[in-house]
């Protein structure tokens, strides 16, 4: 467990292994990244050159953040990725092929957790192979066998009996849990499921055959034991998950969401399992998560599922009795029926208290036997940013992939309000770059369909605040391509043909940048524009003055907003100004989280 509250220290195992990604792998993939982006003919400054080829002694640091939204977020987010991949050959040509390569941390929420677990557990293949499985490969128990997308989530079959007889199999799997003594959630029942889309073991011939674990005993933890984790190949992974709590703060849950923005945000990367917000500050080994007592250490509890399930687990969002019943009547009661007394938990994902009375003042779930976690989004911030901006990772630059749903299934910028909130009330711990307060805004200036950078001037007070690259799935490309990417939420079964028009479509967006004019549809720059943002931090840590191309992509894709203000009124309000809008706080709420720093 880390250390007293306020503390941000790295554990010594994230640490070695972020150590030595960026001396063995990173240089040499930024040499890389650079060749595909001279590739397009595009002048770079002798500073972009210099900073990617490694003669200088600054490297840029930088973090990927793909958002939660179901499937449709977890296919746009691999879109982005293969876009990025240096595997590609189609990225290379398009000069943002390697950029991936080069990433120190990846994290996931919800839909983007279902991408960044399949991605970790299955040893980082590439997309195609990730989403399709692997060509040729015969069903062998725990190899790889590709999304099976084409299998619906909310009972995968057309016919009734069958999709019983799948929920009862189901339910039967989580009877050794249930016989244990831990309490069994409808968080079980659903990560059984996923086991089915996003771990090892499954294949569409195999789907309904009992006589294969579907993921069971694949563990977090154990994605340290890959290849692709032991070469330090695969930038770092975090899943993201919000804290449920008793005595939370209901007047700090923005607009529609369920979880306050002053709770916890709890992560999961396969050495620990904890959060570096002040009110907790404090991580537990991700290998004996199902301990209970001091004397008796427990294994297998972080079932790389389960990860998955507790980071996209928004049922408590649902009305039981109507909306939920209608899908999965029938498993409350196999749940009933299978598991008798068990009271079983439909609301979330309860994971045995790592932390039961570590810091009783400022933690709500202190003296609570288990922790009790929901949806990575619940509170607004559907974009996993929170672990990224912790300042002992010192990212430099951070890509926000974001394919959540705001208008028409598109995104609108509502998740970068949410962080910026989160990071104002929690202001000691973290630092994020101003971005607009209100959707209105982004609409107008239609930030959220093109690449946009926020944070693009330094000063000395936010010297330590990273750059921002937010792409978002916020509209059709500007080719005049109809729109494909906006499918629902809610949609849990994809035939092949129809993810790979919307992976072909999410590679457009990627890489079509902000055209210059309206007569335009891409703009040739957009991969010299996209390095100089990833050397931009590094650049000013060397003394360096924009120039160039760089100089002219500042100017077209910064956001022009003005810095935030902050000012209390004698009525005891904290007004936050910016860009003509405001956001407001009690004074109350504030010191009560500022005083637990």
């Amino acid at each position: 467990m880390s250390g007293p509250p306020g503390d941000q220290s790295l554990s010594t195992s994230e640490a070695a292994y972020v150590q030595a990604r960026r001396s063995q792998v990173i240089p040499q993939a930024l040499k890389t990244y650079l060749s595909n982006v001279e590739a397009t003919n595009v002048t770079l400054p002798s500073y972009v050159s210099s900073i990617l080829n490694g003669s200088s002694l600054e490297t840029p640091n930088f973090g990927i953040a793909t958002s939660g939204g179901g499937y449709r977020a977890a296919i746009f987010g691999a879109g982005v990725l293969n876009a990025l991949d240096g595997r590609n050959a189609s990225s290379n040509s398009a000069g943002l092929g390697g950029l991936l390569q080069t990433a120190t941390y990846i994290t996931g929420l919800s839909g983007g957790s279902w991408l960044l677990t399949s991605l970790a557990q299955a040893n980082f293949p590439t997309i195609q192979e990730l989403i399709f499985g692997y060509p040729n490969y015969t069903v062998t128990s725990n190899l790889w066998g590709g999304w099976n997308a084409n299998f619906s989530m909310n009972g995968p079959s057309s016919g009734s009996i069958t999709d019983t007889e799948f929920f009862t199999s189901l339910v039967e799997e989580l009877q050794g849990k249930y016989h244990t003594g831990f309490p069994v959630t409808f968080a079980d029942f659903w990560s059984r499921g996923l086991a089915r889309h996003f771990v090892n073991g499954t294949f569409s011939s195999n789907f309904y055959d009992e006589s294969y674990a579907h993921g069971a005993g694949i563990l977090w933890s154990a994605v340290a034991e890959t290849e692709s984790f032991t070469s330090h190949t695969i930038p770092f992974p975090i899943v993201v998950s919000d804290l449920s709590a008793p005595g939370q703060n209901t007047s700090n849950i923005i607009s529609e969401d369920v979880i306050p923005i002053s709770n916890p945000i709890i992560e999961f990367n396969v050495y620990e399992m904890g959060s570096f917000d002040p009110m907790l500050s404090a991580f537990a080994s991700t290998k004996y998560l199902g301990t209970t007592n001091n004397s008796i250490c427990i294994t297998n509890y972080d079932q790389s599922s389960l990860v998955a399930g507790s980071s996209s687990e928004l049922f408590n969002e649902y009305n039981l009795t109507n909306t939920l019943n209608a899908t999965f009547g029938p498993v409350f009661s196999l749940l009933e029926s299978l598991l008798p007394e068990s009271g079983v938990e439909l609301d979330a994902a309860l994971w045995p208290n790592p932390f039961f009375g570590v810091a009783p003042e400022t933690f709500l779930s202190s003296s609570q036997a288990y922790l009790t976690l929901v949806d990575g989004g619940e509170d607004g911030e559907v974009i996993p940013l929170q672990p990224l901006l912790v300042k002992a990772r010192g990212l430099d630059t951070i890509l926000a992939i974001d394919g959540t749903s705001d208008v028409n299934n598109f995104a609108d910028g509502s998740s970068l309000i949410a962080t910026q909130n989160r990071s104002m009330l929690l202001s000691s711990a973290y630092s994020f770059p101003p971005v607009p307060t209100s959707l209105g805004e982004f609409t107008a200036q239609n930030l959220s369909t093109r690449p946009t950078f926020f944070g693009c001037n330094v000063t000395s007070a936010n010297d330590t605040t990273p750059l921002l690259i937010y792409l978002a799935n916020g509209g059709p490309p500007h080719n005049g391509e109809a729109p494909l990417t906006n499918t629902s939420t809610v949609q849990v079964a994809y035939n092949s043909s129809q993810i790979q028009a919307m992976l072909d479509q999410t590679f457009v967006i990627a890489t079509q940048g902000y055209p210059a004019s309206s007569g335009m549809t891409t703009d040739p720059e957009w991969p010299a524009c996209l390095a100089c943002a990833i050397v931009d931090r590094a650049r000013e840590r060397a003394g360096q003055t924009r120039s160039g191309v760089c100089e002219s992509c500042f100017a077209r894709y910064c956001w022009s907003g003005s810095t935030l203000s902050v000012n209390v009124t004698s009525g005891g309000e904290v007004i936050v100004s910016g860009s003509g809008t405001r956001w407001f706080l009690t004074l109350a709420v504030a010191i009560g989280i500022w005083a637990s720093m």
